[in-house]
């Protein structure tokens, strides 16, 4: 009867209490990272040399903060010198105490560049600042270029109105009639042959309207003398 029975103790797995699924997923998280962190074996000896020595330099670091954070005990030789000098804990620097409190704070630098120098971090931010100042100043400079081509453009026009005003108020007062130009054959060549009229070209012709007719373009009439002209006229086209 006993060999027919079951042997419940051959299999322990009845005493063992159920896994979970969470304890289930994080064992195999673990064996996972475990596998994926690389060990001392499978590094080589630049790499476990390279480990080293910057755990060292973190070491050293950590040393070096630590003694630069600790204050001075009264029986330091820098520290008795200070108190001969007048110096009182706690107070600043200096005959009116106007000085630094606090002192001079401690960087620590492991690179091979100067003091100064600026991080890699810092050097691309900077790179960056340069490159949007000059794509800046070269949008700044187009459109300063494009109002000056614009501000020309009409300026020529301008004068060149003004020039045919005031030339068919001359015909007008010489009783002279005013010959038309003949209009181009061909739009593509118009504007090819025409005469460029100057800023000296129209001073000329107002010059001779005020001289010889009394006549103002701008204030558009005709005074009965030069005294009347230049009592009433304000004078340059800006002043009227």
């Amino acid at each position: 009867m006993a060999g027919e029975e079951d042997d419940y103790m051959g299999d322990l797995s009845h005493f063992l209490p159920p896994e979970t699924s969470d304890s289930s997923r994080t064992k195999k998280r673990r064996t996972e990272e475990h596998a994926q962190k690389p060990t001392q074996r499978n590094l080589s000896w630049q790499q476990k040399r390279k480990i080293s020595r910057e755990q060292q330099q973190r070491e050293e670091d950590e040393k070096t903060l630590s003694l630069a954070q600790t204050a001075l005990e009264p029986s330091n030789i820098g520290f008795r010198m200070l108190q001969q000098m007048g110096y009182k804990p706690g107070s600043a620097l200096g005959k009116q105490g106007q000085g630094q409190v606090e002192p001079v704070g401690l960087e620590i630098r492991r690179s091979r560049t100067g003091i100064g120098a600026l991080t890699p971090a810092e050097a691309r931010a900077s790179r960056e600042r340069a490159r949007k100042d000059r794509l800046r100043g070269t949008e700044e400079g187009l459109a300063s270029e494009f109002g000056s081509r614009q501000k020309s453009a009409w300026r020529v026009r301008k004068v060149t109105a003004d020039y045919k005003k005031a030339e068919a108020a001359l015909a007008q007062l010489e009783n002279a009639e005013v010959v038309a130009p003949p209009p181009p054959e061909d739009d593509s060549e118009e504007g090819k042959g025409e005469e460029v009229i100057t800023e000296e070209d129209l001073q000329e012709l107002l010059s001779k309207l005020r001289d010889e007719h009394f006549y103002c373009l701008y204030c558009g009439c005709q005074y009965e003398s030069m005294e009347a002209l230049l009592s009433n006229c304000p004078g340059d086209e800006d002043d009227h």
